[in-house]
């Protein structure tokens, strides 16, 4: 490991590097620093950032500027010596000998120092599988971790990767993205990463270079980028480029809009044989014959119930791939059905083998929109993303599910959350995975979902493996069990109100009101307990609601770390129940500590809530976008709608004399609602003279609550 201090000259520094191709200058007075660890550099094509990875490599001829690595300027030297110096190079496109074998490609680079060919085999094991196998026997991820395996042999003091992540499954860009983090934590190597993935670009490195028309427009906090949609699209044009607005979607042909011809769209390949410098233009009729015409929609397959056990017998689905997981998945069913309970394995496989899981991978296959043709794809990340898509359709249908378990990598874990996310909350769902010791949301979402961290990976039975695997299987057994085991029953309905800890007071007095008649199930507004109160009221376990803080829509609008998604009120529309909401803590958005603040934001009046949390106070401009938002949310509701406007404040933070007193704000944001709701006898945006947090406030909207709901509404009945 590095030292905590570095003395050392920089790994890489640039200033003022300018490249040209003829008359094109492609590099243009670029400066760039990497002191030490990680860096990542991203922009739209044809900024210059394989022209960068060239200069660097003395690939190119540089004709002003310097390059210095470790101290010493390597401007104008031959590639070989740059390498010798100890600079590593993954070109883009690989560069691999189609005669040599995997082992070959290795052995003729292999050098003294901390990797070795053995190292190298221990840490991409699927290279050790192919070793004997050609350059052009590959695939294209297996291709991508020789060319890394390559470099790294060289054992480099700084490690030049351009686009690592191009054109690979989303199993493999996670590996790459682990391995880069692996090297950034021991800090033998420094690594500059050229990136188009801005996701993998801010997980690997703590800053990124962002690279606009031949030189570098400024250096960014991964964590700012990737929480700043704005940024990203007005430099990288993600989604679309800069400012421009989405293309309208023209006809295939001429006159087919005026004709009212539906025309399927065509997938055209402009190089059917691999160009070259000589290579004509293909002749447009033969492109057009060429051209695939792509289903535009879903194959119309009827999703029909799925009975698992017979008798209404309940099981329990082990679930996986059980082509690459099929022991370890056994093992976990046997001991499962060793307790008696009836176990159905689920095979998530792609590869098509049979696996003699009770449920076949074609099976679930089946439930994709269209068909087995949707999962079974050649593509493995189009497969994987399929499959995906095929379990959640799948288990939706399936009835007499007990509980659900699961045991793999990020891949498989990826693969079956979302299933589960879809069964209702109480139905219990354990997944033991590698990646449970990390950031887990993305997988639990708002649902139940146990992780569990496998310590080892799941790869075949030892010591460790046998011993986590079977804690998973007995606790799946034991929350099984005790589901069995009625618990006293609470009569009570169960409502959902929001708070913050600015509208606790509001909350505290509301709930006070309604606890003897209704069971009050109180969601904290982070983004995911809003997430979780609307699937809730999806599985019909919510049969009312008191929205009053709805500050999540703030953080969606504006960047803040606690966002609604874009389906935030989606269930009670969906439901048709009544509606009770307000605007608590529309007066602010969440960020983490003061660094952590998009710079745009800068010069904001900010509030430090605690170390972890910084406020910032909402403008009217941005009051009047979240009311229209809001707004148009609302007239979507076929229920009764109560949405009240505290004209007293909307926070404890929004009151005379506190930080975030903005009666002009608070203006914009009751007009905007106003100017969006259409009105009617159904639906009421209630002006009220108090602040939210008053006495007098919750009173009003109790009364309200209980003139829409009476004191014992009849209880929904579960959807499942």
């Amino acid at each position: 490991m590095r030292d905590p201090v570095r003395t050392r000259a920089p790994a890489l520094e640039i200033k003022g590097l300018n490249v040209y191709y003829g008359a094109s200058h492609a590099l243009q007075g670029l400066d760039l620093r990497l002191t030490s660890g990680v860096l990542s550099v991203v922009g739209r094509n044809g900024m210059g950032k394989t022209t960068l990875c060239n200069a660097i490599m003395g690939l190119v001829p540089v004709a002003a500027g310097t390059i210095s690595f470790g101290g010493q300027v390597i401007n104008g030297k031959p590639p070989a010596d740059i390498a010798r110096m100890g600079i590593g190079y993954v070109p883009q496109g690989r560069r691999l000998w189609r005669s040599l074998t995997v082992d070959e490609h290795l052995r003729i680079v292999s050098s003294k120092g901390a990797w070795s060919v053995e190292r190298v085999y221990s840490t991409f094991p699927r290279l050790a599988e192919r070793k004997s196998n050609g350059g052009a026997q590959l695939s294209g991820g297996e291709q991508q971790m020789l060319a890394i395996a390559r470099a790294l042999l060289m054992n480099p003091r700084l490690l030049v990767m351009d686009e690592p992540t191009e054109g690979l499954a989303p199993l493999i860009v996670a590996q790459v993205e682990e391995m880069l983090v692996r090297l950034g934590e021991e800090g033998d190597i420094d690594v500059l990463v050229i990136e188009q993935n801005i996701g993998v670009a801010c997980a690997v490195a703590d800053s990124v270079a962002i690279m606009v028309n031949g030189r570098v427009n400024r250096l960014v906090p991964a964590r700012d980028l990737a929480s700043d949609r704005a940024l990203q699209q007005r430099l990288l044009g993600v989604g679309r480029h800069g400012d421009e607005a989405p293309p309208p979607e023209a006809p295939a042909f001429a006159g087919a809009a005026l004709a009212g011809v539906k025309v399927a769209p065509k997938v055209y390949l402009s190089n059917p044989k691999l160009p070259t410098r000589w290579s004509q233009p293909v002749p447009v009729a033969r492109l057009e014959a060429m051209a695939k015409v792509v289903t535009t929609a879903p194959v119309a397959l009827p999703l029909t119930e799925v009975r698992l056990g017979s008798g209404g017998q309940q099981v329990v689905l082990v679930a996986g791939t059980l082509d690459t997981k099929g022991e370890e998945l056994r093992y976990v069913a046997d001991l499962i059905r060793g307790t008696g309970l009836a176990v159905r394995m689920v095979d998530l496989s792609t590869s098509g083998k049979t696996s003699g899981a009770e449920i076949p991978a074609h099976q679930i296959a089946a439930f994709h929109p269209r068909g087995a043709a949707g999962v079974f794809t050649g593509d493995r990340g189009a497969s994987v993303a399929g499959m995906t898509l095929a379990f959640q359709r799948w288990i939706v249908q399936a009835q007499g599910i007990a509980g659900i378990i699961s045991a793999g990598g990020s891949g498989g874990t990826a693969m079956v959350a979302p299933a589960m996310r879809s069964l209702p909350v109480g139905v219990p769902k354990l997944i033991v995975s590698t990646v449970a010791s990390g950031e887990v949301s993305k997988y639990v979402g708002p649902s139940d979902i146990t992780m569990m961290h496998s310590v080892a990976d799941v790869q075949g039975l030892n010591a460790i493996t046998r011993e986590v695997l079977a804690n998973a299987a007995h606790a799946m057994a034991g929350m099984v069990a005790a589901r069995k085991v009625a618990p006293k029953r609470n009569d009570k309905p169960a409502i959902g109100p929001t708070m913050f800890g600015v509208t606790t007071a509001a909350v505290q007095q509301v709930t006070a009101l309604l606890q003897g008649d209704y069971d009050c199930l109180v969601f904290h507004a982070t983004g995911i307990g809003g997430q979780s109160m609307e699937k809730l009221i999806d599985n019909g376990k919510v049969t009312g609601v008191i929205d009053l803080t709805t500050t999540e829509v703030a953080d969606m609008l504006m960047g803040g770390m606690f966002p609604a998604t874009d389906d935030r009120f989606g269930a009670v529309i969906r439901a048709r129940m009544p509606y009770l909401g307000s605007v608590g803590a529309l007066d602010m958005v969440n960020f983490a500590a003061p660094g952590t603040v998009p710079e745009k934001y800068r010069g904001r009046l900010m509030y430090p809530h605690n170390p972890h949390v910084t406020l910032m106070r909402t403008t009217p401009a941005e009051n009047t976008a979240m009311g229209a938002w809001i707004g148009a949310r609302l007239n979507m509701m076929e229920g009764p709608v109560r949405f009240f406007l505290p004209e007293g404040g909307v926070s404890a933070l929004d009151a005379p004399g506190q930080a975030f007193h903005d009666p002009a704000a608070r203006a914009a944001l009751f007009t905007a609602l106003e100017s969006t709701v259409r009105q009617t006898a159904a639906r009421q945006l209630i002006r009220v003279p108090h602040h939210i947090n008053d006495p007098a406030f919750a009173a009003i909207v109790v009364a309200a609550f209980r003139a829409l709901h009476g004191v014992r509404p009849a209880k929904r009945k579960a959807s499942r």
